[in-house]
């Protein structure tokens, strides 16, 4: 297992955000729908992503992974079962379903099971297959479902936190071979379900409204192999630019679409920053060197992403004056606020709620990562920290975020992985 050892740093320079992890997951997972060649571009080398080949193998698919380029055959195999001892390190992997009952008529996927950041279930998921016409049950920890031809309907997938990305995916999946017409209301307007849809047109799927609540598709017999290019990591970008003002340094960000970052980039002017976005996906991000305190809620697209609260926190607790921030989508995603507070920060939580009270420094500390994104949270202070600070269980950053110390380091970073 390794660690990070941080110290307080100034960044300057320039660094390139990696394809998205969120989009290239379900992009994945929709290659079940055919039996022809894909070949995806601008995957990230991330665990999750390993994770998925290794679940699309088992399910019968010959994968090919170099230098970003993700090439998917059919095998031999036609298996519908995503075992549990795959399916349990990663969300996401669940997503196979969908493309499994539309395609092999059957699907036996492993329930995620619990998650550190709260409750996740997946009800929206079956409710939708279920009205595709799908017989669904669950046993033995397995989400099991079969249907001889998946049948087009209306579909509203409004759940206790809005949208969900991941089951609009799985029911966008499954209804492009459904018969007829299949109208998804409330369906989840990220730029990764844009992405997917865009994949599945290129394959030959009919659908419109994609990136608005409400998304139609008229199903097709069959879809064909294609070649596609994965969008940039709109979330990563984010990172950097919550490590920028946490750090009080200039750098830019490229490759990325500042359209994805609407809400963040708001944000961020908030706290006290200039932000110039120019030609070809490059962002600029100028902070001020005292940050102005603000009050954040997360909300599904185009609202300010849940996978960005940590991030913020960890700024907004060298803020001047007391920040409010609220979790509406994930209310129990604060397990990164003890260890913040561990290095001198001052937040106070109250159910969804969380009161940041800005303090002039945080000092180094051991701390231990808790989930992705709070392990990018902990890295960002360790950086604005005074002394040494060692993030324990990195591994949960692998998972989504692709040399993350490698990039940090070309931006001037003091941070090294070690053996923890």
């Amino acid at each position: 297992m390794d660690k990070f050892v941080v110290h307080e740093s100034q960044l300057s320079g320039t660094v390139k955000v990696s394809g998205s992890k969120n989009a290239a997951l379900p992009v994945m997972a929709a290659t079940l729908l055919t039996d022809s060649e894909c070949t995806i571009h601008n995957v990230p080398d991330l665990m999750d992503i390993r994770t998925m080949i290794k679940i699309l193998e088992v399910l019968g698919k010959k994968i090919e992974f170099k230098e970003g380029i993700l090439s998917v055959k059919a095998n031999k195999s036609k298996s519908f079962v995503a075992p549990y001892k795959l399916v349990r390190t990663m969300r996401a992997s669940f997503c196979c379903l969908g493309p499994l009952l539309a395609k092999r008529k059957r699907a036996k996927v492993a329930l995620p099971g619990g998650c550190v950041i709260g409750a996740r279930p997946v009800d929206i998921h079956i409710r939708g297959l279920r009205d595709l016409g799908a017989d669904i049950f669950i046993e033995g920890g397995y989400c099991q479902a079969k249907a001889s031809q998946l049948q087009g309907a209306h579909i509203y997938l409004g759940g206790q936190y809005g949208s969900s990305v991941l089951a609009t995916a799985n029911i966008l999946m499954a209804c492009v071979l459904a018969r007829g017409q299949t109208m998804i209301e409330y369906a989840a307007c990220e730029p990764e379900i844009e992405c997917l849809a865009s994949f599945l047109k290129k394959m030959g799927a009919d659908i419109t409204g994609e990136g608005s609540p409400l998304i139609r598709v008229s199903g097709v017999k069959k879809l064909t192999g294609c070649e596609f290019v994965n969008i940039a990591d709109r979330i990563e970008a984010g990172t950097f630019i919550a490590a920028s003002l946490a750090t009080r340094s200039n750098i830019s960000i490229e490759g990325v679409n500042p359209f994805h970052l609407t809400s963040v980039i708001d944000i961020s002017k908030k706290i006290g920053a200039e932000i110039i976005i120019e030609k070809g996906g490059v962002i600029s991000i100028k902070p001020n060197q005292k940050l102005r305190p603000v009050n954040i809620t997360t909300l599904c697209y185009p609202g300010f992403p849940t996978d960005l609260q940590a991030q913020f926190m960890a700024c907004l607790s060298l803020a001047n004056g007391i920040s409010l921030v609220t979790e509406k989508i994930y209310p129990d995603r604060f397990m990164h606020v003890a260890e913040l507070n561990r290095m001198g920060a001052s937040i106070q939580r109250n159910g969804p709620y969380s009161i940041i009270e800005g303090v002039e420094k945080l000092k180094g500390a051991e701390i231990m990562a808790s989930d992705l994104r709070a392990s990018a949270a902990l890295v960002i202070a360790g950086l604005a920290a005074e002394g040494k600070t060692e993030v324990l269980r990195v591994y949960h950053i692998d998972r989504g975020y692709e040399n993350i110390e490698e990039k940090l380091r070309k931006l001037g970073a003091k941070i090294k992985r070690e053996k923890q």
